[in-house]
Parts: C-alpha cells; sequence; structure tokens
C-alpha cells in the first residue's frame, strides 16, 4: 500500500509540474511575477487540462480568430454576462500582457468547445452553443499601466447626462469581458474560468447579466422585444455597414477595433404600465403589435418624419423616442440589445429594463446621440439610466495571436 501510495503521488506530482509547465509557457514566465496566486492555487493547480471530444458535439461554434473579436457582428446570442475588472496596484503592462495572452487562450479554447487549460469541471466546455468572448479597455487602465500616450485622443469618458442616477456598482472598469452564449451553463462556466484567470491581477467590479429572445422563440434575424414590450432593434444597422459604423479606421494599434458602450437603463415597469397603448405608440413613434413607425405599415419601413396629420402636426411628434434616436448627419451605432431582470422588492415591484450595449468606431457618436435623447425624449419619462461604462475594444487577433497583443506587442 505504501509503495503504491508513493507511485501514486509521484504520478500526480509529475501530472501537476506538467500542467504548470504548460501553464507557464503560454503566460510567458507569469508566476514569476505573481507568486502569490501560484501559492494560493489560482489559475495553476487545476486538476485536469484535456481537450474533451465526443461524437454528439454539436456544431455551434463562432469563430475566436479573425481580423475583429467575435461577440460583435456575430448574430445575437440569448444570453450575455458583461464583467467589469479592476487591475490591482502594482501591476505593470507586461504582467497585464501575460493574463490577456492567458485569457485569450481560454477563450479561443471554450469558443471551441474544449476544456481551458486546468478545468476542473471539462464536462461544462462541451456545448458551447454559441459562446463568443469579447475583451474592452477602460480609460484609467492606460494611466494604471503607463500607457497614457497609447489611448486615443476620441477615447473619453461619457459626460453626465441630466436624466442620470448612475450607481458606482455599475460604472469603470479597467478591462471588460462580455461573455455571450445561447445555454446560460456556458455563459457561467466561461465567466468563472475567466474570473480564476483574472483574479491574480485583477478584482472584479461588477457584473451584469442579461437575456434576449432568440430561435425559436422568435425567427432567425427577427427583432426581440423588451421587458417594456418594445421591439427593440429595428434601425440596428446591418453586419454589412459596420466598416462605416462600427469598426475602427487608421493605421494605429486599434485598427479594425471599436468602442462599447454599456449602459444600464431602469425601466419604470409601474408607471409605463399605466400608459395607454396609443399614447405607448405616440412615445415611441412606433407601434407596439407590429413595430411599423407611425408613418409606416410595417417594421422595416423608413419613418417618413416630414409626414403631418390634418390638423398640420407631425404624426411622429418631434420629441418621440425614434426621432430624439437619429442624428441629422447619419451617425448610426450597433446595439446588441439584452434585457436584465435581477429581483423583486417584498412589494412586487421588479428591478428590470435594458442592458444597452452599443459599438460604434468613434464614441463621439454615442455621446451627441444620448445628448439628442437626453434634451427632449419622451420615453425619459419612464427610463432611468443607473449604470454607465466605456471601453476601447481592441481588434481580433489570427491563430497564434491573442487579444491585445497590437498595444502591447512582446
Amino acid at each position: 500500500m505504501e509503495t503504491r501510495s508513493t507511485s501514486t503521488t509521484s504520478r500526480a506530482t509529475d501530472m501537476t509540474d506538467k500542467r504548470m509547465s504548460r501553464r507557464l509557457v503560454l503566460t510567458g514566465g507569469l508566476a514569476a511575477v505573481g507568486g502569490a496566486a501560484a501559492a494560493t492555487g489560482v489559475g495553476a493547480l487545476r486538476s485536469s487540462d484535456e481537450v474533451v471530444e465526443t461524437e454528439d458535439q454539436p456544431t455551434l461554434l463562432e469563430p475566436f480568430h479573425g481580423r475583429h473579436q467575435a461577440g460583435i457582428a456575430t448574430a445575437p446570442q440569448g444570453h450575455v454576462a458583461v464583467i467589469g475588472l479592476d487591475i490591482a496596484s502594482g501591476v505593470d503592462a507586461d504582467r497585464f500582457a501575460a493574463v490577456l495572452r492567458m485569457l485569450s487562450n481560454d477563450a479561443e479554447r471554450l469558443t471551441q468547445g474544449q476544456a481551458a487549460l486546468g478545468d476542473t469541471e471539462p464536462q461544462l466546455a462541451i456545448l458551447p452553443a454559441r459562446l463568443t468572448v469579447t475583451f474592452g479597455f477602460g480609460y484609467a487602465m492606460f494611466d494604471k499601466l503607463g500607457l497614457a500616450d497609447r489611448r486615443p485622443a476620441d477615447f473619453t469618458v461619457l459626460p453626465e447626462f441630466s436624466l442620470d442616477e448612475l450607481d458606482p456598482a455599475f460604472g469603470g472598469g479597467d478591462l471588460m469581458v462580455q461573455i455571450c452564449s445561447d445555454d446560460v451553463t456556458a455563459v457561467a462556466h466561461a465567466m468563472r474560468m475567466l474570473v480564476k484567470d483574472a483574479r491574480s491581477i485583477m478584482r472584479v467590479r461588477w457584473v451584469q447579466r442579461g437575456f434576449r429572445q432568440t430561435a425559436p422563440v422568435i425567427e432567425p434575424g427577427a427583432t426581440p422585444r423588451n421587458v417594456m414590450g418594445q421591439l427593440d432593434g429595428t434601425s440596428n444597422p446591418t453586419v454589412d455597414e459596420l466598416d462605416a459604423i462600427a469598426w475602427r479606421g487608421g493605421t494605429d494599434w486599434t485598427r479594425d477595433g471599436s468602442t462599447m458602450v454599456i449602459r444600464r437603463i431602469r425601466a419604470e415597469m409601474e408607471t409605463w404600465d399605466a400608459v395607454d397603448p396609443v399614447a405607448k405608440d405616440m412615445i415611441i413613434g412606433r407601434r407596439t403589435d407590429t413595430g411599423a413607425p407611425l408613418t409606416g405599415q410595417s417594421e422595416h419601413d423608413e419613418p417618413d418624419f416630414d409626414a403631418v396629420d390634418p390638423l398640420r402636426l407631425p404624426v411622429i411628434a418631434a420629441n418621440a423616442h425614434i426621432r430624439r434616436a437619429r442624428l441629422a448627419d447619419g451617425r448610426r451605432i450597433f446595439r446588441r440589445a439584452y434585457n436584465y431582470d435581477d429581483q423583486l422588492t417584498a412589494h412586487g415591484i421588479p428591478d428590470t429594463g435594458l442592458l444597452f450595449i452599443a459599438y460604434q468606431a468613434d464614441i463621439g457618436t454615442f455621446v451627441d446621440m444620448q445628448r439628442r435623447i437626453d434634451e427632449a425624449d419622451m420615453l425619459n419619462s419612464w427610463v432611468t439610466p443607473v449604470g454607465s461604462a466605456e471601453f476601447l475594444i481592441p481588434p481580433g487577433c489570427q491563430p497564434g495571436g491573442w487579444i491585445g497583443e497590437t498595444l502591447l506587442p512582446e
């Protein structure tokens, strides 16, 4: 028994050494600069790094590599978790880059139905259900890492709007991780793996979870309804239009990246419920049942903002939501629309609303649109922004590369 026990222990030690060696190669020696994590078993001593394969594995995989990060132009999945993390004091750019390499490897494997290195529940990685992972950098991150000169001049913190009642618990963050999947289990597992490998140098600032209607509840490509009952995203650009709307050009390290704004918008459902259906149509500028503009017959008809009724009043009011949310110069944002529904008060009043996730090449486009909404949108009486954060989205990477390598080259 003692001999067998010694042999088993030897094999286990050998396997652990191999796993640590693979992790060290991947992170470029992260353990040497983050020894505290190794000492506590974070991100290093997990019991399995085997790729899980099965004949029944579905082909619902989204590619990880490419010019752009996945999770933006990707057809929206049913579930999302967005995480904001803060870099710990004393972390330098090299340590941050090492963790980004590790996180990119985790994301690559998980999105392809493979367990992350050292995954102790590899069976949860088998069914990714179109899992995507998207990374973004917060404004303050550049200062913390001594990279202020690498922050684009057009990437700024959003100004305060009069409608805002922002909770710091849903704002800021140095690193953003957006995890999307058609299976909430895949989202939860990916979040756990990524956070475990990030917490050696970062702390979680906030997590926001959301959901949306997808097939088979609605037809593929159909517009989902939000918790306020409205079709949400009717005028969203098509993927083919994103070169002019979402992707950054130029020749610097951000080329093929984007900027992201996430706004947590509470829906005041108790008062919204009291509004009659005709008034709701006027507030939005669209019919609730079909999504058609008040000047059209079907959802995707172009609104006629010049149309007037027999009294010579605008059919679509000057302060209707669809009018206020448009910029006169034609600039647009690209949205991934999700809802949230976190809890009920003791009196049964929900904390529910929209996770307004917007992508645009220049964050100024979002600011200008939000200013128009803030000034005179009728819908403002029934929605309250309670969280806000902005991130610069780096470009995608090719096989063998990692997200952030254009900013932090080896």
